[in-house]
């Protein structure tokens, strides 16, 4: 078998965006506490909406006969085979749009709220667990884990136990939320990749941001009243969080992602879980203990045993 050569081009983009996801976790920690973390949710996606705008129309002017910035050939036979009604692409762009938009609205504001109760670090550790829990998922829809697969859920455990339980059997408050924002994510993995065939990438993004945004905005405003000057020493996160993790660096993810293993740049973008730790660890001051880098060494080598390509087998070629 012939040894596929990964673009050097494609894995830098990829490492800039674990980079941009990663230091955002800074972001979300400081943004949040200055003007509450409905506030900065509802904030953030809604500039991430708008920053995808002009980027779709770049995409269409560049490529107007394109249906999608990152479909593959293979993407677009089973949609030929289907059909190409534009009312039907069209239903299921809003579709995956809205209820992709849910799934991050829940999980994006777990993962806020419990920020402010435990570190950058932490945080960004916590979150990485989606790459565990995801084919554990998968089982319910019959799709097979590979032994590989249950060693990183042992070792992700282990790495868990050391990272969050350092009173007795205890965990924080912050990491509990965190765990829960995991799972969430999860889910919204799963319905981006039910979703990610049948539609454009970019244009679904743009419409879950905005589903997202507004959907946090709502008990934003009724619970914590927010006003312009209230982000007076938060614009610099909230445009960070907003114009950089959002719309930037999603954008980079579908160019870096093409021709690329898939496998090869999940592994790139799970980096950003390291990222923050040293993020937090720069900017913010924050330190864990040795048990707690050990817990993080730990998992982070869990998500990489779980990404590691596997041998494929005859039937599944």
């Amino acid at each position: 078998m012939k040894k596929q050569q990964i673009p050097l081009k494609n894995s830098l983009l990829l490492l800039l965006t674990a980079t941009i996801w990663g230091i955002a976790f800074v972001a979300q920690s400081e943004g949040g506490e200055a003007v509450g973390p409905l506030t900065f949710n509802a904030t953030r996606n809604i500039i991430g909406s708008l920053v995808l705008i002009p980027v779709i129309l770049l995409l269409n002017k560049i490529n107007p006969q394109s249906n999608s910035a990152d479909f593959t050939e293979s993407d677009r036979q089973p949609m030929a085979s289907s059909g190409s009604n534009p009312f039907s692409r069209n239903k299921t762009l809003i579709a995956g749009g809205i209820i992709c938009g849910i799934c991050l609205c829940l999980a994006s504001n777990f993962q806020q709220f419990g920020i402010q109760y435990t570190s950058v670090g932490k945080a960004g550790f916590l979150t990485a667990c989606y790459i565990i829990i995801v084919p554990i998922l998968g089982l319910f829809m019959k799709k097979k884990c590979s032994p590989f697969i249950w060693v990183a859920v042992v070792m992700a455990l282990i790495g868990l136990y050391l990272l969050c339980i350092t009173d007795g059997f205890s965990i924080g408050k912050g990491d509990f939320l965190v765990l829960i924002c995991a799972f969430l994510f999860s889910l919204h993995i799963l319905v981006i990749d039910y979703f990610s065939p049948k539609t454009d990438g970019v244009k679904m993004s743009c419409i879950q941001f905005l589903v997202c945004g507004i959907l946090t905005a709502i008990p934003a405003i009724i619970l914590e009243h927010p006003n312009l000057s209230s982000f007076s020493g938060a614009w610099g996160a909230t445009l960070y969080a907003g114009v950089m993790s959002c719309g930037v660096a999603y954008t980079l993810q579908i160019v870096g992602q093409k021709n690329m293993n898939p496998t090869v740049a999940s592994l790139i973008l799970s980096l950003e879980s390291c990222i923050s730790v040293l993020a937090g660890w720069i900017i913010l001051g924050q330190k864990l203990s040795t048990r707690e880098i050990i817990g993080c060494v730990v998992m982070f080598g869990a998500i990489v045993l779980a990404q590691l390509p596997q041998k494929e087998t005859a039937s599944e070629k």
